[in-house]
């Protein structure tokens, strides 16, 4: 059985339907002071998987995510499994300074208080977050269907990470389309100049995708849109796992110059064309 919360519930149905099991309906709303009330409703199964992104208003959703594997637990369920596309507050899963809070740690605590024996997460921002679970936990990539979706739309484009620490995304996506791929590096010419440039291929003339896993303000992806622009690239695509597009983020990332911006639907945006639906559904089922 699949439960949907209310930030992942188109996702949970297209789940539920790739894996032939029936999706519980679920009762969610808010008291006039803002609480939250759940109600799951229908006959339990033996094993149920909840899935919630916890991402914006990230407090919210995981209350909610918390009240339904509660609500699971006192239901005597023995098997909750919980897939969290997009894991919040996983920003921070050491801790930095003195006093800080590692946030990761303690949203890992709380889900496995709540009675969870299996946890599907989806390009973590931090694949070390696995390991704050004393339950079997799973790194997913999304990588391959973005791979999918761009094969249908374009013949070999060069893979671009916006920096080396997202090189890897930019390789996994280029294995599967057998096409090149690169990342944008910075050299500081002097103290007042920064050139930004590709690490070893020339964009002139070229279809350039721009990968990665989170695109918040999308400051750095304007700032890869921009050289790429004054270095000649024919189109520029971007794309990423988690289209978080704050505030204007994606009104910017347009301006800037790109022909088109795609993310997956482990976030509800109007740019979530790629589904994860199959990846999770698979990964349920082995």
């Amino acid at each position: 059985m699949i439960i949907g919360g209310s930030a992942s519930q188109k996702l949970a149905a297209q789940i539920a339907k790739k894996m032939g099991e029936p999706l519980c309906p679920l009762e969610t709303r808010k008291f006039p002071d803002g609480e939250r009330y759940i109600r799951i409703k229908g006959k339990m199964e033996n094993t149920v998987t909840v899935v919630q992104s916890t991402g914006y208003p990230q407090d919210e959703n995981l209350m909610e995510l918390f009240l339904i594997l509660k609500t699971l637990q006192s239901m005597n369920v023995q098997n909750i499994r919980v897939v969290i596309p997009y894991f919040g507050y996983g920003r921070q899963e050491r801790s930095f300074n003195a006093g800080e809070a590692v946030s990761a740690s303690v949203i890992a605590d709380l889900i496995e208080f709540s009675g969870v024996c299996e946890v599907f997460c989806i390009n973590l921002h931090e694949e070390n977050i696995c390991n704050l679970f004393n339950v079997p936990t799973h790194n997913l990539s999304a990588m391959p269907a973005i791979a999918e979706y761009l094969n249908r739309c374009m013949d070999k484009p060069l893979l671009l990470a916006p920096d080396h620490g997202a090189i890897n995304f930019a390789m996994e996506i280029a294995d599967i389309l057998g096409c090149e791929c690169d990342y944008l590096e910075k050299k500081r010419i002097s103290p007042d100049l920064v050139e930004t440039k590709t690490k070893n291929l020339n964009v002139q003339g070229r279809d350039v995708v721009i990968i990665d896993d989170i695109i918040s303000t999308g400051g750095t992806i304007v700032n890869a849109i921009k050289m790429l622009k004054e270095h000649g690239a024919a189109r520029i695509t971007v794309s990423c796992v988690h289209p978080v597009l704050v505030d204007d983020a994606l009104l910017k990332i347009f301006a800037a110059g790109a022909d088109e911006v795609i993310g997956t639907d482990t976030l509800k945006s109007e740019v979530s064309v790629v589904s994860v639906a199959g990846l999770v559904a698979n990964s349920l089922k082995s």
